[in-house]
């Protein structure tokens, strides 16, 4: 096999190394290897190398430190970052310092061997000045390390040099205008105002004014001129929360406005350019309802150029340990007294379904340490709140209770397997196994419910006859006889 190009990794974990070196060389690269930040800069200054792939933390160095020095030195050498920390400010630091694409560990395999690739292919895009990632960890404004947050950290990270239009969906109370607020405070808008309106609480009438302003006397009740929300927003971001909820009279100059870049105030002749990035966000299903006519699809389209979809609490549960120790952080900075919860109480927390999502969260955090004297929170007195907040109604039934969609309790499931190993992976053959758990009751209660008839369940199942007593032999299904088949 002929090698098609040389990758430089570093990192401090020799088992990744192998697996990466093993990954690579079947793909046809060649591969080198090193633990420490002084090797792979001596590599990339000895021109060595086509690609790297590098950890944030090293023993004798910060791999984000060096990206800046590797892009001034070879410009064209692409970097692929991992890190371990998983924070906003990683994957906001490593786009801003010129890194082709972060990854969280642990990492996708595929997905990185998929990187390498596109690395390797793609046109080497102009680069645009981006804002300064200098916040601490302490100030970020998502908190969260799961895989789900992951994908909305990267996101962000990759936005921040544009000013592409972006629609940030997700359940009430998961924090769409957080991840709004990140975007302007990580982009180069980050000196212009963020403008936040919510168009679910604004009159009908009233929403011509508020997003264009008025003229003195343009209406009963003008008597002064109004600058609206575009022109507050000029050199900045405006934030378009609940945009689901917007009548269809306001969609249309909305609409207008974004595709001329101008507007003109109510009661104003002289036509205004804007100059701010659009960002919104709603709860609803957008596509849906411009299906039913109730929402413009060509807006739709003018503001869905880039998606983000924020997951709702109950789908990163491993996530509710941070976010209540940054709640009580937070208000033990208001002078309520330092707080903290038994790993018992934890758990009922992360068992709890959140239907309101973190500002759920946040609430019942408030509560608990405004209601109670004691400085450790225990399971008793949380699950005394969560009853009074579900309406009586036990955390765990509530749980139990929950419309739950089949991939989320095939996810609740494997979740409950991989933490029963304790840190270990399961053994080989984990995909067949998964498989046969799910295929033998698929099948046995698809033939429960055509009473037996194979043919009927064959038909339902998308399956061949054959192929189906096939699989009922193999998975030793019980077959009912004295019923057609």
């Amino acid at each position: 096999m002929s090698v098609q190009a040389t990758v430089l990794v570093a990192d401090d974990d020799s088992a990744i190394r192998t697996v990466l070196t093993q990954a690579l060389t079947r793909k046809g690269y060649e591969v080198r290897t090193t633990g420490n930040a002084a090797t792979l800069w001596r590599w990339v200054t000895d021109g060595d190398g086509d690609i790297v792939i590098t950890d944030v933390m090293m023993p004798d160095g910060n791999g984000l430190d060096l990206l800046p020095q590797i892009k001034k030195r070879r410009e064209d050498l692409r970097v692929i970052v991992m890190s371990a920390q998983n924070t906003l400010l990683t994957a906001v630091k490593a786009a801003e310092r010129g890194a082709f694409e972060y990854l969280p560990k642990p990492f996708d395999l595929p997905e990185l061997l998929d990187v390498v690739d596109r690395a390797l292919t793609e046109q080497e895009q102009p680069a645009e000045n981006q804002a300064d990632a200098d916040a601490g960890d302490d100030n970020l404004p998502l908190i969260g390390r799961s895989q789900a947050m992951q994908t909305v950290y990267r996101a962000i990270a990759r936005l921040t040099a544009t000013e592409l239009s972006v629609l940030i969906t997700g359940e009430s109370g998961t924090g769409k205008e957080l991840v709004a607020r990140a975007l302007h405070d990580f982009s180069k808008r980050k000196g212009g105002s963020f403008v936040a309106i919510n168009m679910a609480a604004i009159p009908r009438d009233l929403i011509e004014s508020e997003l264009f302003g008025h003229e003195k006397g343009a209406f009963t009740g003008a008597a002064n001129r109004y600058a609206g929300r575009f022109e507050q927003a000029q050199g900045g971001t405006l934030f378009l929360d609940e945009i689901g909820d917007m009548p269809l009279e306001a969609q249309t100059r909305l609409l207008r406005v974004l595709q001329e870049g101008e507007y003109t105030t109510v009661g104003g002749r002289t036509p205004i350019r804007t100059d701010a990035r659009i960002i919104s966000a709603t709860h609803r299903d957008l596509k849906q309802l411009a299906a039913q006519g109730l929402f413009r699809e060509d807006l739709y389209y003018r503001l869905n150029v880039v998606p983000i979809r924020l997951p709702p609490l109950r789908e990163r549960r491993e996530d509710i340990p941070d976010l209540a120790l940054h709640f009580l952080n937070n208000l033990s900075d208001l002078g309520l007294g330092a707080k903290t919860l038994t790993p018992a109480g934890m758990q009922v927390l992360q068992r709890y379904p959140w239907p309101g999502n973190v500002r759920e969260l946040e609430n019942v955090v408030r509560r608990l340490t405004a209601l109670y004297a004691q400085e450790t929170i225990d399971a008793a007195e949380i699950e005394a709140e969560l009853l009074e907040a579900s309406g009586g109604q036990p955390a765990m039934e509530l749980d139990a209770d929950r419309s739950e969609s089949l991939s989320e309790a095939v996810e609740r499931q494997l979740r409950r397997y991989f933490d029963s190993h304790g840190g270990a992976l399961p053994s080989r053959g984990l995909y067949n196994r998964v498989l046969h758990e799910v295929e033998r009751p698929l099948i046995v209660l698809t033939l429960a419910a055509t009473n037996g008839n194979q043919v009927k369940a064959a038909d339902l199942l998308g399956l061949n006859r054959n192929t189906l007593r096939k699989k009922i032999r193999e998975l030793d299904i019980p077959v009912v006889r004295g019923l057609n088949s």
